[in-house]
């Protein structure tokens, strides 16, 4: 084989190295992926509910075993996770105009007519959150019409009126029991015990003898007077 040969297949083998490492690039980076994949980390399971809204970077699902509704914008460089009862409604917004609604404690309006045509197709999600309490998405954009073929105005609002029977379904279900915390155990109060007994030190037992001894000498020495003279035998 000549240096020019080898030269070649060395080139060719490069080549179809770097065409394979940037297809699986591609393919890993992929909008749809991507967002499948940041959703699924924070739902702790894969999701049974997902909508996405391609071309924005934004997602929405629902994992019904581990009871977590999550968000992502950024094309899943951002999430944010929720209890699944903290979902308090959803609307379906056309042209800035509400065409359906659903919230808790309130008669959901349904959607009146299917409209084929719209510029701006939007979903908002509702949350029982005071920091971020709702999440939109442009399901439909009316330059989605040059860029996408297998997408039209009326499958988004399909798609966002079946969320909204979802989220109906949500919040028909009674809320989860509060959890009352048990009362701690009253104590019965225990007696102090009585102080401890000094006892004296044994240097104050041996005075005290010494001092007895004493006294008997005393009344011994008292009972006794030389100048009475010998005593008398009776």
């Amino acid at each position: 084989m000549t240096d020019m040969a080898r030269l070649l297949l060395m080139l060719g083998l490069a080549g179809a190295a770097v065409t394979f490492l940037g297809s699986l690039a591609i393919w890993f980076l992929d909008e749809p992926r991507r967002l499948r994949r940041a959703l699924k980390r924070v739902l702790l399971a894969e999701p049974e509910a997902m909508i996405m809204a391609l071309g924005r970077g934004r997602g929405a699902a629902m994992s019904f075993s581990t009871g977590l509704v999550g968000v992502t914008w950024d094309r899943g460089d951002w999430c944010l996770v929720y209890k699944i009862h903290e979902l308090t409604g959803a609307e379906l917004i056309i042209d800035g105009q509400v065409a359906g609604r659903v919230f808790r404690g309130e008669p959901r309006r349904a959607l009146d007519q299917m409209v084929s045509s719209a510029g701006q197709v939007t979903l908002r999600l509702v949350f029982d959150d005071a920091r971020f309490p709702d999440f939109e998405m442009d399901l439909w954009l009316s330059a989605d019409s040059a860029r996408r073929d297998d997408w039209s105005p009326r499958a988004a609002i399909q798609e966002a009126n079946r969320w909204l029977a979802r989220v109906e379904a949500i919040l028909r279900r009674p809320p989860p029991p509060v959890a009352t915390p048990a009362p701690a155990p009253t104590q019965t109060p225990v007696a102090a015990p009585p102080p401890p007994r000094e006892e004296p030190p044994p240097w104050d037992d041996a005075d005290d003898d010494r001092q007895d001894g004493n006294d008997d000498n005393d009344d011994d020495d008292a009972g006794f007077d030389p100048d009475d003279g010998p005593p008398r035998l009776l």
